[in-house]
């Protein structure tokens, strides 16, 4: 794709954006980069980058017809709806684009790439460390690192490690992953995607231009994933928890068997391991199959997985009080991901969770609070609906905090030696906080500052 004197319109002033502006106008574009928030709204420093970079302004308001009319193409921020008016009246004129499918087009070297409900950064920070230690590996994506902000940086015998959510996908065009990895299904943002079948058919577009030649690793617990090996022309590698399969890597008693790539045997004991439950045991199968697809030794794939910790906010062990031990899983933002959560717990549980309204049904989440979890601290818009389906199942140990620190103040109340705080909110952060990371931080903070 040829950008040069190309006029070029990018939507969202947030760091994919700036880094993908400011590529544009390093590949000669003339760049107008447009966000909803007016400058005095928007981080002094990001203003002068675009200013001192020549990047035209267009704030405080959505692109008008007059604008479109005049841009050759449209770089969309994920967090932009596609059903917005300015969008799809720019649909019937010219190409739309993500941020990841921009850096595409300028990548020299092969393309690992991440997808799947949960699991994703666990996942995509697990598979770049292996890699790191044989190779040089540059990890992007959803993870928090524009790929347009690296791409020029990346030589051909490097590798690309990318973390990718259905958002991004939505706007591809030709972007093909050398390995693609879908790592489970379960219903989330479906606020954005409106049905489940569009929020798969977004998931499945990673490997929509793959060819023989690529591969797409799959779980095979996972019913929805299964299926996705009948769509796709790459060669189909799987993963399993509980079944003993013959094209890919399974746990059996405690132990991780290889069976691919022309090796049958066992590879490590997951006690070896440092991440805590059987989600991540999952994330770990799924790194060793990507990373043998790229021709990794064994001997570095091992060595990496046993030294892993723990990505931050991701089941994250912040310290032990007075006998409790307290996590920080703010990454945990849908039902599915508090459920893994909750399952990796070996005390009872004092859990704190709520947020921002998705539109998802905690009833599964919550039929596991009568065995497992001791307190329930309910936060965010979303806690009346939570109170009301803890109701509906006869779980009354709940109490409603307006704060996140009140509520950390709360479990530290209530919790006893050998038990565990859990902040695990199956909900995005938006209501309350910037993002899961500050609310991650913060959680951590009050932890800290707890006497004791």
């Amino acid at each position: 794709m040829e950008f040069k004197n190309k006029n070029v319109l990018v939507c969202g002033i947030a760091r994919s954006g700036i880094s993908s502006a400011l590529l544009l106008k390093k590949l000669g574009a003339n760049v107008i980069i447009q966000d909803l928030k007016k400058e005095d709204d928007i981080e002094p420093n990001n203003i002068s980058i675009l200013k001192e970079n020549k990047i035209q302004l267009y704030l405080g308001k959505n692109p008008d017809k007059e604008i479109i009319d005049k841009v050759d193409l449209m770089v969309v921020s994920p967090g932009l709806p596609l059903d917005l008016d300015f969008i799809l009246y720019a649909k019937q004129k010219i190409n739309i684009i993500s941020e990841i499918e921009l850096a595409y087009t300028q990548c020299k070297a092969p393309i690992v790439a991440i997808t799947g409900t949960n699991g994703k950064t666990t996942t995509t920070a697990l598979v770049g460390e292996i890699i790191n230690s044989y190779k040089k590996a540059f990890v992007v994506g959803n993870i928090g690192i524009p790929f347009t902000e690296k791409v020029l940086d990346i030589k051909e015998d490097d590798i690309v490690v990318a973390e990718i959510s259905s958002f991004q996908l939505e706007t591809i065009k030709h972007f093909c992953p050398k390995v693609s990895e879908v790592l489970n299904i379960t219903p989330d943002h479906l606020n954005r995607h409106k049905t489940m079948e569009n929020y798969i058919l977004a998931k499945e577009r990673i490997f929509e231009n793959q060819t023989e030649n690529d591969f797409l690793i799959l779980n095979y617990e996972d019913e929805v994933c299964k299926k996705m090996a009948f769509k796709t022309k790459s060669k189909v590698l799987y993963f399993s928890s509980k079944t003993e399969i013959q094209n890919g890597v399974y746990l059996k008693q405690d132990n991780i068997f290889i069976n691919c790539f022309g090796i049958n045997e066992k590879f490590l004991n997951i006690n070896e391991l440092k991440i805590l439950g059987e989600h991540n045991i999952e994330n770990a199968m799924a790194s060793i199959l990507m990373c043998m697809a790229i021709n990794i030794p064994l001997e570095n794939i091992k060595k990496a997985l046993i030294n892993f910790n723990a990505v931050e906010h991701r089941i994250e062990f912040v310290c032990n009080k007075n006998g409790v031990d307290y996590f920080n899983d703010s990454k945990g933002t849908n039902t599915d991901a508090t459920i893994k959560a909750i399952l990796a717990m070996k005390k009872p549980i004092n859990l704190i969770i709520g947020g921002y309204d998705k539109g998802a049904q905690f009833k599964d989440l919550i039929s596991l609070f009568k065995n497992r979890v001791k307190k329930a601290v309910l936060i965010g818009e979303v806690k009346e609906k939570v109170a009301k389906e803890c109701d509906e199942i006869g779980f009354f140990n709940y109490e409603f905090s307006s704060t996140l620190e009140e509520a950390v103040e709360i479990c530290y109340k209530y919790a006893k030696e050998n038990e565990c705080v859990l902040l695990s909110p199956a909900c995005a952060s938006l209501d309350m906080f910037k993002d899961y990371e500050e609310r991650g931080n913060l959680f951590k903070k009050y932890v800290k500052n707890i006497k004791g």
